[in-house]
C-alpha cells in the first residue's frame, strides 16, 4: 500500500473529509486531493504531523509494507551507480504521472497513426486488381495514380500524427533510455497500475496474435479455389486490414505498458539492458551506414536492382544476432 492509499484509510478511519484534514494540516483541500490520488507529495513535515493526527509512525506512512518483494531485490539484479558509471537522474512523482497520462492519452493516437502506415497500399492494390475484372473500365494508369495519391495521403497523415502526438511521449524518452532513480510513491503507483491493466493487456494481445494468425486465412482460400486474380489480389487487401487491427491493438496497450516498465526499469528497460543498448545504438550507427554504402555500391555496379534488395532482410536478421551477442555478454560479466 502507497502513501496515497495509507492517508485516504487513516483519514476515513478517523471520520474526517479532506477539508477537515487540509484544516488540520494547514494546507489546502486541493493539496490533499492530489496527495491521495497520488499527483503528488507532502514534505517531511507534514508527514511527521500526520503521523501524529493519525496516531501512527512515519515509518508506517512512508514504507510500503503491503509489498515487501519490493525490498527483496537478488543481488544480481542491484546495479549501483558506481558500477555504471552513469549519472542517476531522479523522476519525481509528478514526472511520472504526468508520463503515464501522455502515454494513455497518446497512446492510441499513434495506434492510429501505424495502422494507417499499413493500410495505405490497400487502395492502390484494390484498384490494381480491379483493372483485372472485367467488370471495371479503369485504365492501370488511373489505378496507379489515385493509389498512389491514396496512399501517399495517408502516410502524410501518419507522419503528422507521429510527429505532433509521439512528441508528447518522446520529450521522456530519457526514462526509456538512461538510468532513472524513481521519488517515493513512483514504484507502487506503477505497480497498482501494471496490475489494474494486466488483464486487459493479454486479451487485447492474445485477440491480436490470433488475428494475425487469421489473416492469411483468405488469401489462402482464395488461391485454393483458382478464383480470379482480382479476388486473390483482393484478399491480400484483406489481409492488411485484419493485420492492420491486430497492431493497433498491440501498440495501443503496449504504450502504457512500456511506460510502466521503464518507471520501474523492468523487462526490456533493466538498467543492464539500457546500458547495452547504448552499446548497440554506437555500433547500429556505423553498422548500416556501412550495410548502405554496400548495397548502393553493388546495385550501381550490378545494375540488379531486382535482388539487390535481398541486402536488407539478410543485414537486418545479421544485425538481431549481433544484438543478442552483445547483450549475451554484458549478461556474462
Amino acid at each position: 500500500m502507497i502513501l496515497a492509499d495509507k492517508i485516504i484509510n487513516e483519514r476515513k478511519k478517523n471520520g474526517w473529509s479532506q477539508e477537515e484534514l487540509a484544516e488540520r494540516l494547514a494546507v489546502s483541500r486541493q493539496a490533499v486531493s492530489k496527495w491521495e490520488s497520488a499527483q503528488a507529495t507532502p514534505d517531511l513535515q507534514k508527514i511527521i504531523i500526520m503521523a501524529e493526527l493519525f496516531s501512527v509512525t512515519t515509518d508506517y506512512l512512508l514504507k510500503d509494507d503491503i509489498e515487501p518483494e519490493s525490498a527483496n531485490v537478488p543481488m544480481a539484479e542491484v546495479v549501483s551507480p558506481s558500477e555504471t558509471g552513469e549519472a542517476i537522474r531522479r523522476v519525481s512523482l509528478e514526472e511520472a504521472n504526468d508520463y503515464i497520462k501522455a502515454a494513455r492519452e497518446n497512446g492510441p493516437k499513434i495506434a492510429n497513426g501505424v495502422s494507417l502506415c499499413i493500410l495505405s497500399p490497400v487502395i492502390l492494390i484494390l484498384l490494381a486488381g480491379l483493372t483485372e475484372a472485367p467488370f471495371c473500365n479503369m485504365s492501370e494508369t488511373v489505378a496507379a495514380v489515385v493509389g498512389l495519391i491514396i496512399l501517399l495521403s495517408m502516410v502524410a497523415v501518419a507522419v503528422f500524427i507521429f510527429i505532433v502526438f509521439g512528441a508528447k511521449i518522446n520529450k521522456y524518452e530519457y526514462i526509456e533510455k538512461e538510468v532513472i532513480e524513481t521519488a517515493y510513491g513512483v514504484d507502487g503507483m506503477a505497480k497498482d497500475r501494471k496490475r489494474a491493466i494486466e488483464g486487459k493487456r493479454t486479451v487485447m494481445t492474445a485477440i491480436g496474435v490470433i488475428l494475425c494468425i487469421l489473416s492469411s486465412v483468405p488469401l489462402l482460400i482464395a488461391a485454393c479455389l483458382e478464383m480470379q486474380d482480382y479476388i486473390i489480389v483482393s484478399m491480400v487487401s484483406v489481409l492488411l486490414i485484419v493485420v492492420s487491427i491486430a497492431v493497433n491493438m498491440f501498440v495501443r496497450i503496449g504504450t502504457e505498458w512500456n511506460c510502466l516498465e521503464q518507471l520501474l526499469q523492468e523487462g526490456e528497460f533493466t538498467i543492464e539492458n539500457k546500458l547495452s543498448n547504448k552499446k548497440v545504438e554506437k555500433i547500429a550507427g556505423i553498422y548500416w551506414a556501412v550495410v548502405l554504402a554496400g548495397y548502393l555500391g553493388w546495385s550501381f555496379v550490378t545494375s540488379r536492382w531486382d535482388y539487390t534488395w535481398i541486402v536488407w532482410p539478410v543485414t537486418a536478421i545479421l544485425f538481431g544476432a549481433v544484438t543478442c551477442i552483445i547483450k549475451a555478454i554484458d549478461r556474462a560479466r
